[in-house]
């Protein structure tokens, strides 16, 4: 319901005021009225007054006697500075009076003007601003009645426009409990900087669920009035794919800041030319709500001098890419709701006013940490639980701890299905296995899987669907890994051994125990414990089947050790470019395995006595060998085979006596600490890149002459020598 607020002279209010206000009440547009009748004196009342700072339209009719009231001139100053301060609309009607004379005060205005003056003798100052205020007024676009017109068509003209102007000026809804929104809108408004003469494109960015939208539409309420004109483009990526969609975008557009009904365009092109004629003289708001696509963007918002000076023009999108190419240089990042800002909005949604919540205090912590300061899933959440009992919320919990909210879901997944192959397969690694490593480390593995690492992490964060932290983590929000996870279990939801990925400790139970593995299965990361005791036993056939092997992770178990039993496989994928597997059964590896492209091998507490088996094998791509507290390590040499080892780890292996290290010339880190039986440590050449290196707790005695071959160590330790 719009308020409305008119002012007339006292030969009006019988009259054109009346029905002026009957058929404005008609269209369902709220007026006020003074029914106690025309003031008195030249000032308001505190009461009139705050009608006319709440008003959203002032209706100002100017009839014969209009001037000879001061009350009446106050009111229009009144009126004219919430215009001025407030952007509130001013509409004047000239009932039988020549505008003319309203603005120069001539006629009946003059005389009027002219008795205040005599009458206000000692307060000129009043009378000249009354005078201002009616040049000012008469000044804007209004109505003149004429004598011999019809008052009921002119009265109906006034009623329609009116109701266009409201129209054009509605207030969007933006949210029922609108918690946290508003200083998110004061940072928008900041990069906005309105008032300004430059045309800014400004993107407000972040994952779906998170409140794009709901900021904008903020945004589009503080600031809406500052434009000749304003549009807020809803659904712009849906919209787009419809049949005609980008012209049907454009003509609705052009048709909110041109007010034009049949508005036609036959094509992408015609309407660019349009939006460029049409408005480059405009100063106008613009909202794109939810693009997904450079092309809208170029379709619709083009370039700055499409658009007149001061205009500005929003965007929302889940994809920082689209933003960046066309040179949106102010990007706002919508960051989660904070932990208190999630229990008020959680509250407001699962609780009725005045309702008591002690019995829900533990539960209400739980739900606010699973929704992780999204406000998609707090509503979502709250709403559902509203009016349940304790049990009833307990039993929900518990639900979404292996089902998330189907509503939450489906606005995720919409960032999913809009990424290529290869950026959806670095997503679901993600998901499944990488959420909180170290960049660097996912990298390395994710390249070696030919996956395109940079390019695919740099996607999923332009699309905020990760986040790479202060210690160059990356972060993936808990609904949108469980979101990653629902994906790997729908491909084969019955049979855990015909997924790609595999992270449960039941499922891989049950596929090593039933020896139900495939081809599919590329990934298998143990995270879970083994809370059971139950250790997977492994025969020779047990990676038989699983061909595309490409992840296995199984670190070590916090209450059982490993989690296999077994000495003996006749088969291990050569696909594998991540092998993680502390307190490994196996003696040796099957003389097949050859994983020329393996990055990363770590084998805490191993029983072999040599990486990858005692037959020399040329490793590319492997940086990383990792075999500390393994007692089966005796000697290691050949070096050679591993060119591009970055880091070699073999702490605390307690059988290990000698080691020489061949030409590792790209080694940086070599840790021996630990080893008490190393007696023999050899460098046969030049070693420009090791840069640490650690002989605390050795059995060496001394430095053997070759030690001038590390040339750029940085650090060093050896108890036993300082």
């Amino acid at each position: 319901m719009s308020k409305l607020l008119r002012f007339r002279g006292v030969d009006t209010r019988n009259n054109i005021v009346s029905h002026l206000c009957r058929n404005l009440d008609q269209k369902g547009i709220k007026t006020f009225i003074d029914n106690e009748g025309l003031g008195t004196g030249d000032e308001i009342s505190p009461a009139l007054q705050k009608a006319i700072q709440e008003s959203r339209i002032s209706i100002v009719i100017f009839s014969e006697n209009y001037a000879s009231s001061g009350w009446c001139l106050e009111e229009l100053v009144s009126i004219l500075d919430c215009k001025e301060s407030k952007q509130q609309l001013v509409y004047p009607v000239f009932y039988k009076v020549d505008p003319s004379d309203v603005r120069h005060q001539r006629g009946g205005f003059g005389l009027a003007l002219a008795h205040h003056e005599s009458r206000l003798k000692d307060n000129s100052e009043k009378v000249m601003r009354w005078r201002e205020a009616l040049t000012k007024a008469s000044n804007l676009s209004g109505l003149h009645f004429i004598n011999g017109s019809h008052e009921s068509t002119f009265i109906d003209t006034i009623v329609e426009r009116i109701s266009a102007q409201l129209l054009d000026r509605l207030q969007l809804s933006v949210a029922k409990y609108p918690v946290g929104i508003e200083p998110r809108v004061e940072d928008v408004l900041k990069l906005l900087c309105v008032g300004e003469d430059d045309v800014r494109m400004v993107g407000i960015w972040g994952i779906g669920g998170i409140g794009k939208t709901t900021i904008a539409k903020g945004v589009y309420n503080s600031i809406a009035h500052n434009f000749e004109g304003s549009c807020f483009l809803e659904n712009v990526r849906e919209r787009s794919i419809r049949y005609g969609g980008l012209v049907e975008l454009q003509i609705s557009l052009l048709s909110k800041f041109l007010k034009e009904k049949e508005l036609r365009i036959t094509s992408v092109d015609e309407g660019i030319t349009l939006i460029k004629e049409r408005l480059c003289h405009k100063k106008v708001l613009l909202i794109l709500d939810d693009v997904n696509d450079f092309n809208q963007l170029d379709k619709l918002v083009g370039k700055s001098d499409w658009f007149g000076s001061g205009s500005r023009i929003i965007i929302t999108t889940r994809d920082k890419g689209q933003l960046t190419a066309h040179d949106v240089n102010y990007i706002y990042k919508m960051e989660k709701l904070s932990h208190h800002e999630a229990l008020e909005l959680f509250k407001l949604y699962a609780f009725k006013k005045n309702q008591n919540m002690d019995d829900y205090v533990e539960l209400i912590d739980n739900l606010t940490l699973y929704a992780q300061g999204l406000p998609l899933a707090l509503v979502v959440l709250g709403s559902h639980l509203r009016g349940r009992n304790v049990d009833q919320w307990k039993v929900a919990l518990d639900g979404y701890a292996t089902e998330p909210k189907k509503e939450i879901q489906e606005i995720l997944r919409r960032s999913y299905d809009a990424l290529d192959g290869l950026t959806k397969e670095i997503f679901l690694h993600i998901a499944c296995f990488f959420n909180g490593k170290a960049k660097n480390y996912v990298i390395d593995i994710l390249r070696g899987c030919d996956l395109n690492p940079e390019y695919g992490i740099e996607a999923l964060t332009e699309k905020a669907l990760i986040s790479i932290n202060e210690k160059n983590c990356i972060l993936m929000h808990d609904l949108l890994e469980k979101m990653g996870k629902e994906i790997v279990c729908q491909e084969s939801p019955t049979e855990p051994g015909e997924r790609s990925r595999l992270w449960l400790y039941e499922d891989v139970y049950r596929v090593f125990m039933e020896n139900t593995g495939s081809d599919k299965v590329r990934g298998i990361m143990l995270n879970d414990l083994n809370c059971r005791g139950e250790k997977i036993h492994l025969n020779t056939d047990s990676f038989s089947k699983m061909k595309n092997l490409q992840i296995f992770v199984s670190p070590r178990d916090f209450y059982t050790g490993g989690s296999f039993t077994g000495d003996h496989i006749n088969y291990l994928s050569n696909e594998l470019r991540l092998l993680v597997w502390d307190y490994c059964p196996l003696l040796s590896f099957p003389p097949s395995f050859y994983p020329k492209k393996l990055v990363v091998l770590r084998m805490h507490h191993s029983r072999q006595t040599s990486p990858l088996g005692e037959a020399p094998k040329i490793m590319q791509n492997l940086k990383s060998i990792d075999m500390s507290n393994s007692y089966g390590v005796r000697k290691i040499s050949g070096l050679s085979m591993f060119p591009n080892l970055v880091d070699l780890n073999l702490s605390h292996c307690t059988n290990l006596v000698e080691v020489e290290v061949g030409n590792a010339k790209n080694l940086v880190n070599l840790n021996l600490s630990g080893c008490e039986k190393l007696q023999k440590f050899e460098i046969v050449e030049e070693m420009r890149s090791l840069k640490s290196l650690d002989l605390g707790r050795t059995g060496i005695k001394g430095f053997p002459s070759s030690i001038r071959f590390l040339i750029n160590l940085e650090e060093l330790r050896c108890d036993k020598l300082l």
